[in-house]
């Protein structure tokens, strides 16, 4: 299986505050190596466009041991931004045989 680097980009916090005291936040690229992805299926399309309003396009498997934020995170791969839908679904890392055990919908972000 061939796959892909995805850069994930999240917002933190920098600790300064604007002058109505919210805070400033940045954007921080990471680089995630060996991500897979795959078209979604006729009926993630509707289910998702249903329950969430967004239009699921690809479905990304991510490599076991990740522990970066892809709750409505935005990403880049295939020379396109997107945007992931809703929180992960995540199995046990030690009953999944293969090397991704969590998976995220993507919608077109541009």
């Amino acid at each position: 299986m061939k796959t892909v680097d995805v850069i994930l980009y999240n917002e933190v916090d920098t600790g300064a505050r604007d002058r109505t005291n919210k805070p400033i936040m940045a954007e921080i690229a990471t680089n995630v190596s060996g991500v897979l992805y795959a078209p979604v299926s006729a009926d993630d399309v509707t289910n998702t466009l249903n329950l969430e309003g967004k239009r699921a396009i690809y479905q990304l498997a991510i490599p076991k041991g990740d522990t970066n934020n892809w709750n409505d995170a935005k990403v880049y791969f295939l020379g396109r931004f997107w945007r992931t839908i809703g929180i992960p679904e995540e199995g046990i890392e030690a009953n999944i045989p293969l090397k991704w055990n969590k998976k995220v919908k993507v919608e077109c972000y541009e």
